[in-house]
């Protein structure tokens, strides 16, 4: 049956296709998001959100819940033969900084993030959609619609597709899939309830003939997360994941009783796919997270990378579908997005290689799929056309907006630069008293969109450095410069205060073109 028409319909509720209805929601755009999946997955997969993700939760409300459900990455403790004979912390030297508040990431079973992010969801009146199997697409001179395995059809603006690597929306766009998968590396893995391992590490046991892992769920009592080398039978061929099998594979490898393991749950076999598509875009639908790239899971980039694709999306569809934008600016979507994927593809695929030379030998493990680059790759899109102009001595146009403590001046209580960035709106900062007229002038042309803040300003939102926000943002004392933050915290131009007009342009959004 027919479906009340939406502006944006989502495919897909994982923690992509969550973040871009949370993000739509909070903008006022009418949103349908809906699963083929009869109820919602339990299944711990991807071990969390990194360093920038963790921003993006921050600004989307969700911080404290996401915090408090995980827990900092736990240390690795290596084995061979059995035997303890190394840990090792990757994260042990990174440590916040005033202008990156969430230097770590943070370890939340993937099942529970999602309850986080549906229950902020149903706050703005959404709730997922069960159930309902995308079959079909039909686009319009004005619209989409979605044909479900049901029978019945959603009539959509817009559609995005964040339905995984095995995404219909993308079949039926007929997008190419590009890429390899290696059958040779493959890896069994599943929930399992354990006893006996220490809770307080990561265990990896690495052998010459194949190795088992398991990390603790934070937020419960014995639950962890099964990965191993597969079994084979007689014939070579990988024996399907299974209880029985995983505690076979325990024994094994960690001289442990096999016993120690039980109620196996969600049980998957995962082969190394190196896969991407060509474009995000097909007229009036898009594409997001899995759906669009998939890559090895070294170094935990693939669920970090789809929510900062949808933190890309929301406010470009927002702006578009709320008549504020002209429609080109959802071309900057994929001019943004795409080189991102193709270097973590790169990046994933390098430190895998990485981590299986790392683990021949003895102390080897995972902890070589961690580097600075992984830890937060992609700090900005300086290449892209919304990258207008300015730089300063650390920064450009395009690049993310760094946090920064300060002080409200009427006040003097503290108050972080992301909080004056958090919620749908442009911030425009002003360093130096210079920039006081223009702020005034910049907050009453674009009542509504911009939130303009004076760093030692001396204006009605101002702002008192502690000594942190200029040397962030590459700003010598004295000098007045007009800083614009795009609603996803990336710099869309620095300028002068002389130069008020670029700011209007720049929010428009109607002439993309270099200036």
């Amino acid at each position: 049956m027919p479906t009340s028409p939406t502006t944006v319909l989502i495919v897909g509720s994982g923690p992509t296709g969550l973040t871009l209805a949370i993000d739509l929601a909070r903008r006022a755009v009418d949103v349908t998001i809906i699963d083929k999946t009869p109820q919602f997955p339990r299944s711990s997969r991807a071990k969390g959100p990194n360093a920038r993700s963790l921003e993006v939760l921050e600004d989307l409300g969700v911080i404290e819940e996401v915090l408090a459900a995980g827990s900092a990455p736990l240390p690795m403790r290596k084995y061979r033969g059995g035997v303890a004979i190394a840990d090792a912390d990757p994260f042990a030297d990174v440590h916040p900084t005033p202008d990156s508040p969430y230097a770590r990431p943070r370890t939340v079973a993937q099942w529970r993030l999602e309850e986080v992010l549906r229950d902020r969801l149903a706050t703005y009146g959404v709730r997922v959609g069960l159930g309902r199997e995308l079959v079909g697409l039909t686009e319009g001179d004005t619209s989409v619609t979605a044909t479900l395995a049901d029978g019945g059809e959603i009539e959509a603006r817009y559609v995005v597709g964040c339905d995984g690597g095995h995404s219909a929306v993308r079949k039926l766009l007929g997008v190419p899939f590009e890429g390899k998968t290696d059958e040779t590396q493959a890896m069994v893995c599943g929930d399992v309830e354990a006893e006996g391992p220490d809770r307080g590490f990561w265990h990896q046991w690495f052998d010459e003939d194949g190795a088992v892992m398991l990390c603790p769920i934070p937020g419960t009592r014995s639950g962890w997360w099964f990965q191993a080398g597969p079994e084979t039978d007689a014939s070579g061929t990988p024996v399907p994941p299974s209880l029985a099998s995983f505690q076979r594979l325990f024994a094994k490898h960690t001289g442990l009783p096999g016993t120690l393991l039980s109620q196996a749950t969600l049980l998957s076999t995962y082969r190394v796919n190196e896969r991407m598509v060509d474009r995000y875009r097909v007229g009036r639908v898009f594409l997001a997270g899995d759906a669009a790239h998939v890559h090895s899971i070294a170094g935990g980039l693939g669920m970090n990378t789809g929510i900062q694709d949808a933190y890309n999306l929301g406010w470009k569809l927002a702006r578009v579908a709320s008549g504020q934008a002209d429609p080109a600016l959802l071309d900057t979507y994929e001019e943004e997005r795409l080189p991102v994927a193709a270097g973590v593809l790169d990046l994933s695929a390098e430190r895998l290689r990485a981590t299986m030379e790392a683990i021949k030998k003895p102390g080897g493990g995972l902890d070589s799929a961690v580097t600075p680059q992984t830890r937060n790759p992609g700090d900005g899109y300086p290449w892209s056309s919304l990258a207008r102009l300015g730089a300063t001595s650390r920064l450009r146009a395009g690049d993310r907006a760094p946090d920064a403590p300060c002080r409200d001046m009427a006040t003097g209580t503290p108050r972080r630069l992301f909080e004056a960035f958090a919620g749908p709106h442009f911030t425009l900062l002003g360093f130096g008293a210079g920039t006081a007229t223009a702020l005034r002038e910049a907050s009453a042309a674009h009542e509504g969109e911009l939130l303009a803040y004076g760093v030692d300003a001396g204006t009605t939102h101002g702002l008192a450095d502690d000594g942190h926000a200029r040397s962030a943002y590459g700003i010598g004392p004295g000098e007045d410069l007009l800083v614009l933050i795009r609603p996803d915290s990336h710099i869309g131009l620095i300028t002068r205060p002389g130069n008020l007009g670029t700011v209007g342009e720049y929010l428009r959004a109607a002439a993309l073109e270099r200036a």
